[in-house]
C-alpha cells in the first residue's frame, strides 16, 4: 500500500457491539521502529494542512468490526475485525474504504484482501490538491486531498463530470467528522469544550460505544481547526494500551491528553481527572437536547451517571447564546444534519480565527525587514516572542476586532501561552519564518555578480564560496525553501561559473559529488 501506506490486519475483537460498527484508535510508534516511507511521506506532507500532516510518533488504526449471532459457533457469535493501520488522519476516507473491504473479507477471507492490496498498490500518491480516482474491488472512489492553500472553512467539492460514469463514491471530505452529531449530547457546553481543547486540558470522554468515543474525541480535536491540536489524543483507549498506567496514575497531575473510553472501569480509575464528558447514545438529533448545567466531579460515580460535562472549570469567555439558539431552531425546523454541521464548523472556525489573528499579527512583526538581509552576511535572526509585548497589542488589535464575544480574553491568552498547542503553533511559525529568511537570503545571493566578486579574492576564498553555495543549494532542495521560481537554477549556474573560473585541478575536485 505504497500510495496511502497503510497495513491491513485482522484481529479478534471486542464484545458488546452487535452488528457492524466502525471506529478508530491511535497508538505510539515503538522507539526502535523506523518508517520505510519517510521520503514519500515528506513529499505528500509538504502542502498538506497542519491537521492532515503525517503523525510523526503515532499510527492510526481504522476498524470495521462485525458481531452477529451464530449458534453453530461455540461462543454463539461470529465476531471479527478488519483494521487498517496508517500514519494519515484520513478518517472519513479510510472508514469509507473499510466499508467496501470488510464485508467482502468476512465473506471471502484472505484472497479478497490480496485483491484489494493489488488495487491499492496501483493508486497514485496522495499529493495535496490533487483529485484522485481510486479503483478498489470493482468500486471507484473519487476524492480530493486538501492543501494548506485552501481557504479555511471552504470545501473544495469534487465536481462530477461526464467522464465519471464509472465513479461509484464521491467523498466531499477525507477527514472531517460530523461535529453537530458528536457534540449534540452536550451542545450547551460547546464553547467551554472549545476552551478546554484550545488550552490542552486533560479531558476524558466516557461513551457507550467505541464509535461514539472515537467520533467525539476526533470532533474535540478538530474544533480548534485551523490550529493543530498538539497534545496526545486517543479516540478509543483501553486498559490494554501501553500508556494505561502512565495515564491513570494518581501520583501526578493528569497529562495533557484527550481520552475516549467505554470500559466502566475508567469511571473509577479516571474520576480524579479535572474534566469529564459523559455522553449517551448518539441517536439522530430529532428531539431537543436538554439544558444541562456543568456538574461537579464528585457527582460522577459510575459510567451510568447521567450524560453531561463534569468539571470545575470556569470559562474565560461569556457564553454565546446565539449559536445555541441557532442550532436549537435548526432541530425544531428539522434542518438537515449537514447544514447543522456546517453552522457549527463555521462557528468554531470563526472563534479560533478571532483568537489566533492577534498572535499571527504579532509574530509577523518579529520578522526582520527585508532591507536588513545582506547576501554576504548570515541571514538575520527572528526577534524573540515577548509575552508582555504581545499582551500590549491586544488593547487595540485584539480579538474584539473580529469577535462579538466578551469576557476575559487576556486571561485566555495567558493560559494558552503556557500550553502545548501554543508551543506547537509557535515552533511551526518560527520554522516557516526562518525558512522565509533563508529563501530571501538565497534570492539576494542570486542577484549578485559572483564572478566579478571572486576576481578580488584568492583561490582559497573562491573555493570556500563554492562550498558555501553548494551547502545553500542542498539546504534549499532538502527543506523545500519557498524561493521564487528559477532561483535554484540560477544559483546552480552561478556555482558552475565560479568553478569554471578556477584552475582545472580545482575544477575536478569541486565537480565531484560531495559525500554525505
Amino acid at each position: 500500500m505504497e500510495g496511502f501506506h497503510g497495513n491491513l490486519v485482522t484481529v479478534s475483537p471486542l464484545p458488546g457491539c452487535l452488528g457492524d460498527t466502525q471506529f478508530c484508535f491511535r497508538f505510539r510508534q515503538g522507539s526502535n521502529r523506523k518508517s520505510s516511507l519517510g521520503c514519500f511521506l515528506e513529499t505528500a506532507d509538504r502542502d498538506a494542512p497542519l491537521c492532515l500532516k503525517r503523525d510523526q510518533g503515532h499510527y492510526y488504526g481504522y476498524v470495521y468490526f462485525r458481531q452477529v449471532r451464530d449458534k453453530s459457533l461455540k461462543r454463539g457469535y461470529f465476531q471479527k475485525s478488519l483494521v487498517l493501520i496508517s500514519r494519515l488522519p484520513y478518517v472519513t476516507f479510510f472508514h469509507s474504504l473499510l466499508k467496501i473491504l470488510a464485508p467482502e473479507y468476512f465473506e471471502k477471507q484472505e484472497p479478497c484482501l490480496e485483491a484489494a492490496c493489488n488495487d491499492i498498490d496501483r493508486w497514485p500518491t496522495p499529493h495535496p490538491g490533487r483529485i484522485l480516482t481510486l479503483p478498489i474491488m470493482g468500486v471507484v472512489i473519487k476524492v480530493r486531498i486538501p492543501t494548506c492553500y485552501d481557504k479555511p472553512g471552504t470545501s473544495q467539492l469534487v465536481q462530477s463530470a461526464q467522464s465519471d460514469s464509472l465513479v461509484s463514491i464521491v467523498l466531499p471530505t477525507i477527514h472531517e467528522v460530523d461535529l453537530f452529531r458528536c457534540f449534540y449530547p452536550v451542545f450547551f457546553h460547546i464553547q467551554m469544550l472549545w476552551e478546554l481543547v484550545l488550552l490542552g486540558e486533560a479531558l476524558v470522554v466516557m461513551a457507550p460505544s467505541p464509535a461514539e468515543s472515537s467520533d467525539t474525541v476526533l470532533a474535540l480535536v478538530s474544533c480548534i481547526s485551523p490550529l493543530r491540536y498538539c497534545s496526545d489524543f486517543r479516540p478509543y483507549f483501553t486498559i490494554h494500551d501501553s500508556e494505561f498506567k502512565e495515564y491513570t496514575t494518581r501520583t501526578q497531575a493528569p497529562p495533557s491528553v484527550i481520552l475516549g473510553v467505554t470500559n466502566p472501569f475508567f469511571a473509577k480509575t479516571l474520576q480524579h481527572w479535572p474534566h469529564i464528558i459523559r455522553i449517551g447514545d448518539m441517536k439522530q438529533a430529532g428531539e431537543m437536547a436538554k439544558q444541562m448545567k456543568v456538574k461537579k466531579l464528585k457527582n460522577l460515580k459510575t459510567l451510568d451517571s447521567k450524560p453531561g460535562v463534569y468539571s470545575a472549570y470556569k470559562p474565560y469567555l461569556n457564553k454565546d447564546e446565539d449559536i445555541i439558539k441557532q442550532l436549537q431552531k435548526g432541530v425544531q425546523q428539522k434542518r438537515p444534519s449537514a447544514a447543522q454541521n456546517a453552522i457549527l464548523r463555521r462557528y468554531f472556525l470563526e472563534l479560533t480565527q478571532s483568537f489566533i489573528i492577534p498572535l499571527e499579527r504579532y509574530v509577523a512583526s518579529l520578522m526582520p525587514l527585508q532591507k536588513s538581509i545582506s547576501p554576504w552576511k548570515s541571514p538575520p535572526q527572528l526577534r524573540p516572542f515577548v509575552q508582555q509585548d504581545f499582551m500590549k497589542t491586544l488593547e487595540k488589535a485584539g480579538p474584539q476586532l473580529t469577535s462579538r464575544l466578551k469576557g476575559d480574553w487576556i486571561g485566555l491568552y495567558r493560559h494558552f501561552l503556557k500550553s502545548s498547542n501554543f508551543d506547537g503553533w509557535f515552533r511551526n511559525r518560527r520554522r516557516e519564518m526562518t525558512q522565509k529568511l533563508e529563501a530571501l537570503h538565497l534570492e539576494a545571493l542570486c542577484e549578485e555578480d559572483l564572478q566579478q566578486r571572486i576576481q578580488k579574492h584568492t583561490e582559497v576564498e573562491a573555493v570556500d564560496l563554492v562550498l558555501k553555495l553548494k551547502d545553500k543549494l542542498s539546504q534549499a532542495e532538502r527543506e523545500q525553501l519557498p524561493v521564487r521560481p528559477g532561483t535554484l537554477a540560477k544559483l546552480q549556474a552561478h556555482i558552475e561559473a565560479v568553478i569554471l573560473a578556477l584552475p582545472e585541478d580545482l575544477q575536478g575536485i569541486l565537480h565531484k559529488p560531495s559525500t554525505p
